[in-house]
């Protein structure tokens, strides 16, 4: 089972003390991270694309083609890549490009997004978005899987002879995951193509996650991809920790309390309660993480937020501490223990080349 971090790269005050940082050191913050959770043992830095205040990672391959020159072993993905609203033709070029410099070490998860205003930003309907996803993404298939395309669609101008450059490292694309938070056409499309699912998991209740992921897994069986248990599943997550609870809670009240996203709401206790969000202990996050596999079931990769809501970066580098010192270690061992044989390990690019061969040998 793969384990990581994923940001949102927002540019929040800190509510302790009002200070604000600058779009520089927030994008600084986020290269630190990234080898912060290399060092430490995790195996997954994943950054979302926003294209408006307060976040600032606009480019997400910029950001992680200069992870990728200072890291060996972290896998390099996407908590959002904007199937919408860029074209898939920059979409397979870039990432191809980015797979070739990190020598693999790259996958990526589909999403539309949270902000309406993108879509005119980029020339789009927001009320096009699920079919938009959904072309798009048929295109960006090809593109990586076909030396020479010829197409025509609804949303972007026809390719009479277009080869895509350059072709994927090994002739093998990047893994994809489907990010979706409540649409379940987007549950149905990664069933369809036999790719991974991504569940948020942050601000809805665990019955909600239930449902979405039972759905891409019963999906994915009828579609022929294998036992629904086979399905290949992550889980987004978010905590904050201290070495004891009571001192995880005092401190990330405030964050909590101000944050833009929930901010003003329900209490954090009541959060808490009606989702997964776990401030507390590392023994109380190891317990809370190995629950999901209760509703959801085997899965292959688990992200926390941690970094979000005007953290500060030192904070942020002691809660990966945490996490690769106290948390992850045992989590691996437990879920290790828990899973069933068949039940496949998340998707790697060595993983994938093997199973492209064994393909061509079979056929």
């Amino acid at each position: 089972m793969q384990f990581g971090v994923f940001t949102v790269g927002d540019v929040t005050p800190d509510p302790t003390n009002g200070r604000t940082p600058s779009e520089a050191e927030r994008i600084k913050a986020m290269v630190a991270i990234a080898l912060k959770a290399e060092e430490v043992g995790l195996d997954v830095f994943a950054t979302g694309e926003h294209h408006n205040p307060p976040f600032v990672p606009s480019s997400p391959t910029t950001l992680l083609g200069h992870i990728a020159a200072r890291t060996e072993r972290l896998v390099l993905s996407t908590s959002t890549t904007l199937i919408t609203t860029n074209d898939p033709v920059k979409i397979a070029e870039d990432y191809a490009m980015l797979q070739h410099l990190a020598d693999g070490r790259v996958d990526l998860m589909m999403g539309r997004g949270n902000m309406g205003p993108v879509y005119p930003w980029f020339g789009q309907d927001i009320r096009q978005g699920i079919p938009l996803a959904v072309e798009n993404y048929a295109l960006l298939r090809r593109l990586w899987r076909e030396d020479v395309v010829d197409w025509q669609g609804q949303f972007r101008s026809p390719l009479q002879g277009f080869t895509s450059t350059p072709r994927p490292l090994d002739d093998v694309p990047p893994f994809v995951w489907h990010g979706s938070i409540r649409s379940a056409e987007i549950a149905e499309q990664a069933a369809y193509y036999g790719d991974g699912f991504f569940h948020n998991h942050i601000f809805w209740p665990k019955e909600h996650t239930q449902q979405m992921v039972g759905l891409y897994r019963r999906r994915f069986e009828h579609y022929g991809h294998g036992t629904a248990d086979q399905a290949i599943v992550g889980l987004g997550g978010q905590v904050f920790m201290r070495k004891n609870s009571q001192a995880a809670v005092r401190e990330f009240r405030p964050y909590f309390d101000n944050a833009p996203v929930y901010g003003h709401g329900p209490s954090l206790e009541d959060f808490m309660t009606e989702t997964p969000l776990t401030v507390g202990s590392p023994q109380q996050v190891i317990e809370r993480t190995l629950g999901f596999r209760e509703y959801v079931g085997d899965y292959q990769r688990q992200l926390f937020l941690v970094d979000h809501a005007g953290l500060p970066l030192k904070t942020v580098l002691e809660q990966l501490d945490l996490l690769g010192e106290e948390v992850v270690p045992v989590l691996r061992k437990e879920f290790a223990a828990l899973r069933p044989a068949h039940v496949p390990d998340a998707p790697t690019h060595a993983s994938l080349v093997v199973a492209a061969e064994q393909q061509r040998q079979a056929s």
